[in-house]
């Protein structure tokens, strides 16, 4: 049998979740992965020592599991899991029901008796959360708290551990004081991940590398004409200026960041996303980088078909593929290696239907087949078979977290004699690349192009987005108008910003419970650049700019409205209104505390717009420390009708466009128990059928104090005469 060297390549990535700015943290994925996916797949390791393999640990990833283990960074999640059950808001009791379920129903949830009844408890997501919530007592909720955190510590831990074992075997009944010892175990686990990996590599069994530090597109830092080689039908943003600088940056600070956390440089980078060109190659090898890898389909289109999978799947000239290739730009050299992506989505995506000893049967046998096809076409070197995906994601599907199917794997492959695992820079070492590609085809792991992340109207948009808050801050650095600490702290928020992932969730190629709130981090990054430098952040940063998952959290105006503009709650007056609560904003988590801003009413009559605010308590006495209440307009665009003193019982107003005053503008402001506005149509440029869209915002001395709605905005159309007959025809 002609020798064969598997390199498995464990791809371990999150996108950066903290607000910084804010404080804030509203996803739990690096700490619920860490304590499964992340260590277990080095326990995995620790088992069979035999087994070589590589591991791409992204900054971003590294960086919040420090947060949390020695800075004492905590989720949204997290925190309710800490709070008394009995002693819950109702806000947070909410989250919970809406929350502590995200885990995979037949693989996390049924496995464990009790989970699995408070799962059919919550009625498997028929009920909406307030309705669920009745049926959950404290104890429930103790148990619930608990169980979302213990279903994701690794199978493997419990083998190890008999404390936790024990715990685990309770099943229900749990006390605060256990509660908060599991907790405090988590972060325990979670220390240990990196630690470890640190120990396998320098034990020679693991090679450690990195991507860029944010985990950007590359080559659509460098020029997003690049997609148009791949796509020449999609349409591009407005603004394709290049970043290269960003790019350097990016690949700079990784490596920067893997020395000094694990004692030495990265000789390997996977690009973000698989994602390569032949511009990068110097400014990838200049940071000391030797090899990166993508995908079969880049060489594919990189040698114009040659190397390529015939409609049964079998590939044309294997000897090809299963090696290493150079790529050389300006006099500097990389060595690259091309996974193969039938074999990486049999472990992704099917195997885990599969029994595991079946499983490992069948993969094995598949590199032994391509072994025998390579040697047939007159390979001389050692068949190299990359296999490379995820390191965490799947396992969530598989049979007892993937422990099974992965233990029988390493096994196997650890005592076979014609398979031997190697880590990726031990075998270009031993045997460095010898055919050289003329030029690397721009495109990702992903159907060789770019699509996932640019072209759609969406990923445009945040392009766009992306690009006018560097260019702001671009003209800040240049005419010193912050200090130069607090331009690195914008920066880094930029930086944050031109991750891949948020553009992963634009668009109408992925899709989850949580597009929103990938929405909302994104352009809230955006929005802290601005907030950093002491500046309000443009109000387009405020639309939401994923429509996919889109909820209207307001009612719509039913009919013209007769309001006396005095600030009293008169219920009769707005009972045609559209209406907006806050309680109705859960899901964007953009603020932990409740705000001033409790509910608004809108509407109109014949010919102006009607807004009132209800604050949490009597306005007059809820806004004294706030200098302005403003009504910023997404549309129609540019408008922003603003009150100084929002407490007083006439508060002075005056409507602006784009920061100019609407002179004579008609409107009126009145602030007693609520604050009630009038406005002009006619001053804001609206006619009938018009959209309108707007949202309230305080301020005390230019800071934001509260948002209605936290994020996105309040939607209507400008009505037309007939508006009630049209209204009560419906």
């Amino acid at each position: 049998m002609h020798p064969i060297a598997l390199a498995l390549v464990w791809h371990q990535h999150q996108p950066y979740y903290p607000d910084d700015v804010a404080g804030e943290t509203v996803m739990p994925w690096v700490r619920l992965h860490g304590v499964k996916d992340y260590y277990g797949m080095a326990l995995h390791l620790q088992e069979v020592p035999e087994v070589r393999c590589t591991i791409n640990l992204v900054p971003s990833l590294l960086v919040q599991i420090q947060a949390y283990t020695e800075r004492g960074l905590e989720d949204r999640h997290l925190r309710v899991s800490r709070m008394p059950a009995d002693g819950l808001s109702h806000e947070d009791s909410l989250y919970l029901m809406d929350n502590f379920f995200m885990a995979h129903p037949d693989q996390m949830i049924r496995p464990h008796r009790r989970y699995f009844e408070l799962f059919q408890q919550r009625a498997a997501w028929t009920d909406p959360a307030e309705r669920a919530l009745k049926r959950f007592s404290a104890r429930d909720t103790c148990d619930l708290q608990v169980w979302s955190n213990l279903a994701w510590f690794h199978p493997l831990i419990f083998e190890q551990e008999d404390d936790l074992r024990e715990f685990r075997a309770k099943g229900r009944g749990y006390t605060e004081e256990e509660k908060n010892w599991l907790l405090g175990k988590q972060l325990e686990v979670l220390a240990r991940v990196i630690p470890l990996h640190r120990r396998l590599a320098e034990q020679g069994q693991v090679e450690l590398t990195t991507t860029p530090f944010y985990h950007p597109i590359l080559p659509l830092l460098w020029d997003k004409r690049l997609a148009s080689e791949s796509m020449p039908e999609a349409p591009l943003p407005r603004f394709t200026m290049p970043y290269p600088e960003d790019a350097e940056l990016h690949i700079r600070r990784a490596v920067a960041f893997h020395e000094k956390l694990f004692g030495s440089a990265p000789r390997g980078m996977w690009p973000s996303e698989g994602s390569v060109c032949q511009d990068i190659v110097p400014m990838v090898a200049d940071a000391g980088i030797r090899w990166i890898a993508t995908d079969e389909e880049i060489l594919a289109c990189s040698t114009h078909g040659h190397v390529s999978r015939d409609p049964r799947g079998h590939v044309r000239h294997p000897e090809l593929l299963y090696q290493p290739w150079r790529v050389e730009q300006q006099g500097r050299e990389l060595q690259v290696i091309f996974r193969d992506h039938a074999l990486s989505d049999l472990i992704g995506f099917h195997y885990q239907r599969t029994a595991a000893q079946r499983a490992v049967d069948d993969f094995v046998g598949s590199i032994e087949a391509i072994g025998r096809a390579v040697h047939a076409n007159n390979g001389s070197r050692p068949t190299l078979v990359s296999v490379i995906l995820d390191g965490e994601n799947c396992w969530e599907y598989y049979p007892n977290g993937g422990v099974d199917f992965l233990r029988a794997l390493y096994r196997r492959v650890a005592r076979d004699r014609n398979v031997t695992t190697t880590r990726v820079s031990d075998y270009l070492q031993h045997f460095p690349a010898t055919d050289r590609l003329d030029r690397l085809f721009p495109g990702s792991w992903i159907n060789h192009n770019f699509r996932i992340w640019i072209g759609h109207s969406e990923d445009n948009q945040a392009w766009d987005a992306l690009h006018q808050t560097r260019q702001h801050l671009r003209r800040a650095e240049e005419q010193q108008r912050s200090p130069r600490e607090l331009l690195d702290r914008a920066w880094e928020e930029l930086y944050i910003a031109e991750g891949s992932d948020w553009f992963w969730w634009y668009g109408d190629d992925h899709s989850s419970l949580q597009d929103a709130l990938f929405d909302y981090l994104f352009r809230k990054h955006l929005q802290n650049v601005y907030l950093i430098l002491g500046e309000q952040p443009p109000a387009e940063l405020s639309r939401v700019i994923s429509r996919s998952h889109r909820q209207r959290v307001h009612t719509e105006p039913k009919a013209f409205l007769r309001v006396r503009l005095d600030g009293q709650r008169r219920f009769f007056e707005w009972i045609d209104a559209g209406h907006f609560s806050s309680q109705n904003e859960r899901g964007t988590m953009a603020q932990v505390t409740q705000g001033l801003l409790s509910e608004v009413y809108f509407g109109f009559d014949q010919e102006n717009l009607l807004v009132r605010v209800d604050t949490r308590g009597p306005a007059h006495t809820a806004l004294e420390e706030c200098d302005t209440l403003r009504v910023v307009f997404l549309e129609p665009h540019g408008y922003e009708l603003v009150l100084s003193h929002p407490a007083w019982e006439t508060p002075p107003a005056k409507l602006y466009r784009n920061d100019q005053p609407v002179a004579e503008a008609r409107l009126e402001a009145a602030t007693k128990v609520v604050v009630e506005v009038r406005v002009a149509f006619g001053d804001l440029g609206l006619s009938p059928g018009d959209p309108i869209h707007f949202f309230i915002e305080l301020l005390s001395e230019a800071q934001s104090v509260d948002r209605a709605p936290r994020e996105g905005g309040i939607e209507m159309v400008t009505p037309s005469a007939d508006f009630e007959q049209i209204m009560w025809q419906v």
